[in-house]
Parts: C-alpha cells; sequence; structure tokens
C-alpha cells in the first residue's frame, strides 16, 4: 500500500478486484460476502449489468458539462425522483454532506427571507450528517467534532424520539426555522423511533404550526433502504426538504437535496451550485439505479429480506442475554451487544464476510438490496457463530 495517503481510515487487511452481486473477490481470488454495500451505497450490489450498461454507454458520449448548460440526463433524473417523492425540486451534488450542507444553507435562507438574523435549526443527539464544517457542528457525536472547534453556531441539539424536548425549544426560541432529523440514525446505532411513524407525524405538525422546515436526512435510508422509496414514505407526511446520497448512483457519487412546497423555491440564481454536481455520467447511474430498483421490486425485497434476516438473529439469540435487541427497517440492521464489539469486523473479515460495528456496541448490517433469501440466511448463520464465538471468548 502507498505511504503518502493520509492515515484518516482504519482500513482491514485486503484489497478487493471484482465484485457482482452480493458478493466481492480479493487479489488472491477469495470470496466474500458484502453485508455492507460500500455503507449502504451498493444497493444494485456489484457490477449489476443495467448500471453497467448505463455508465458505460453514457461515459462514451459525455461525462461531464457545466451546469452553465442544460444537461439532459440531469433533467431526467430530477423528474424520476420528484416522481417516486411527491416532492417538487431538486439541487444535485456529490455527496451526503453536501445535500445537508444544501439544506443547511436553505433552511438558514428561509430564516433570513422571514427576518430572522440568526436562524437556528433542531438536531438530535446520536446523529450523523457529514464531516463539512456545518454538517459536523450539526452532528451528535462529540467524537467527530474534537478538535475542529470552534463549530458553526445555529444548531439547537435535542434527544432523539423525544417530541416533549422539541416542543420546549418551541415555547423559548423563536430563531428556530427547521428541523433535521434521520428517519433512521444510522451511524447513531440503527435507531429506531419508538413508533416512528408517529415521531415524525408529530414533528410535522410542530413544524407546521411553527412555520418550520421539516428536513430529512435520509441520506442512509433513501433509495430503497428501509422497504420504501424514502423513510418518510412509512408515515404519510412530506418533508420540505430531504438529503440523498449513498445509494442514489450505487457508487458514483452523487447527492441530491429535494425540497417540496415553499422548499423548493427558497434557493435561486447565485445562491448555490457545484462544479460536478449532477453531471451526465453521475446522473446516468442514478437513473439506471432508480430503474433497476422500480423494475426488480428491490424496495419490497428490502422489506421482505431485512425481517427475514432480523428474525434470524432474533432466534439465534433468543436465549443470549448479551443481545441487548436486534432492530431493523428493512435492509438496515442494528444488533446490539453489552459490550464494545469492534473487535468483530476483524474475526468477520477472516470469515469472508464484511460488517461494520457502529457506536461503539451495534453490529451494523446495510446488505445490497439485490440479497436473495439464500444469501440472508447464509449471512445469519455465518455472523451468528461469530457472535457467539466472540460473547464466548
Amino acid at each position: 500500500m502507498s505511504d503518502h495517503l493520509m492515515n484518516t481510515y482504519m482500513r482491514q487487511a485486503v484489497t478487493f478486484v471484482k465484485g457482482e452481486g452480493v458478493w466481492l473477490w480479493d487479489t488472491a481470488g477469495e470470496k466474500y460476502l458484502d453485508a455492507l454495500a460500500g455503507v449502504a451505497v451498493n444497493g444494485l450490489g456489484h457490477a449489476h449489468p443495467k448500471l453497467v450498461k448505463a455508465i458505460s454507454e453514457q461515459a462514451a458520449k459525455l461525462i461531464h458539462v457545466s451546469n452553465y448548460y442544460h444537461i439532459a440526463e440531469q433533467a431526467a433524473l430530477a423528474d424520476k425522483l420528484c416522481e417516486v417523492s411527491g416532492m417538487d425540486k431538486v439541487f444535485f451534488c456529490n455527496s451526503g454532506c453536501e445535500a445537508n450542507e444544501a439544506s443547511i444553507k436553505l433552511a438558514r435562507l428561509y430564516g433570513h427571507n422571514k427576518g430572522i438574523s440568526n436562524p437556528e435549526i433542531i438536531v438530535m443527539d446520536k446523529s450523523f450528517h457529514g464531516r463539512t464544517m456545518a454538517t459536523l457542528s450539526a452532528t451528535g457525536n462529540r467524537k467527530v467534532q474534537a478538535g475542529f472547534e470552534p463549530l458553526v453556531s445555529g444548531f439547537i441539539r435535542v434527544p432523539y424520539d423525544d417530541i416533549e424536548a422539541v416542543k420546549q425549544v418551541a415555547t423559548r426560541n423563536a430563531n428556530v426555522v427547521a428541523i433535521l432529523v434521520e428517519p433512521v440514525q444510522g451511524e447513531g446505532g440503527i435507531n429506531i423511533p419508538k413508533d416512528a411513524s408517529a415521531y415524525l407525524a408529530t414533528l410535522r405538525q410542530i413544524c407546521d404550526a411553527q412555520g418550520w422546515l421539516l428536513m430529512l436526512d435520509e441520506v442512509q435510508t433513501g433509495i430503497g433502504r428501509t422497504g420504501t422509496w424514502f423513510a418518510f414514505q412509512h408515515s404519510n407526511i412530506k418533508p420540505d426538504v430531504m438529503s440523498l446520497a449513498k445509494g442514489l448512483g450505487s457508487g458514483v457519487p452523487i447527492g441530491a437535496c429535494v425540497a417540496s412546497g415553499r422548499a423548493a423555491e427558497v434557493l435561486t440564481y447565485g445562491k448555490h451550485g457545484s462544479t460536478f454536481g449532477g453531471n451526465p455520467l453521475a446522473c446516468a447511474a442514478g437513473l439506471a439505479t432508480l430503474q433497476a430498483i422500480e423494475q426488480e421490486g428491490l424496495c419490497k425485497n428490502a422489506e421482505k429480506m431485512g425481517n427475514l434476516i432480523r428474525l434470524g438473529f432474533e432466534a439465534e439469540f433468543k436465549n443470549s442475554p448479551e443481545v441487548l435487541a436486534v432492530r431493523n427497517s428493512g435492509l438496515m440492521i442494528g444488533i446490539e451487544l453489552d459490550r464494545p464489539c469492534g473487535s468483530l469486523v476483524k474475526m468477520a473479515l477472516e470469515a469472508k464476510l464484511l460488517i461494520n460495528v457502529t457506536a461503539d456496541k451495534v453490529v451494523r448490517l446495510l446488505p445490497p438490496l439485490v440479497i436473495n433469501e439464500s444469501e440472508a440466511n447464509e449471512l445469519v448463520q455465518r455472523l451468528a457463530k461469530l457472535i457467539k464465538t466472540f460473547l464466548n471468548s
């Protein structure tokens, strides 16, 4: 490996050279079951033929032109995103943190347009919104903020899944303009509200009553991962703003800030931009991804396989008090243990299985949306055995 890379990642000792579906192969030809999907990115798995075809054909025609000009692929993807979301306008960027940056800027401009000189946004404990300065400041994880002070001001933090805390802020702070929240907290440990539908519905009611924007960070939950196109569709609501990335391009970098109603007209000429955002190659990948998910019924598959995996682990650990909980929303799956379990990542790698541990004690699984029943059962069997070995060591 190169000595010239900054040491920003604790990399595992493996290099992958090819993939197919939920499987990856390393330089030695060893085969691995990928239960992480590039951290919820490779929703179509690896080397999906429809995606490969779309990227190859687009690369042979046009990879990039400036947003000074109309881009047909960008318009087509925006139309499709608005069709499946019921929202109105899209701004394209390159990543989840950029999508959240756009959301934060939109909220601040919305506040200034209302005459609020110091607009503030309610954010949640244990949240994760990115590593740029504004998104880092919005994130509810002191560990990732440490050393980067002074942080960006303008964020009010409350506990996740605590409506009363939000109501208390509403009674004492006239500068609030928006709530930014993940429908399911990914990096925070696959945290799901006790009544997810009611939680979002009540936040929607509060925002409507206060004139705030409801902004959902669907970077990890979006694009079919929870069993619907977007996690908000499990509730009978629609956000004002939604940020997307990860699974949108199936590995080709792309992000999107999607807005509806009053929020859709806030960002106007000269207020925001991106050099690479929405270029033809990225948008061709995004459009192919959405089409494949729709044609192959992958939202429904995510719901079915996610529940199958959860039930499998619940059965495996029914007599294991050390396993505190098994949680899922579609193919966002968390197994919470009673102790730190970071060493499971290396153990799993040695067993030819790719997983992640987040929030210190939660095994996080984000398999490709294309995973089938046989592969799901194999995932449960392999990982349950490893966790039992770990707990008994």
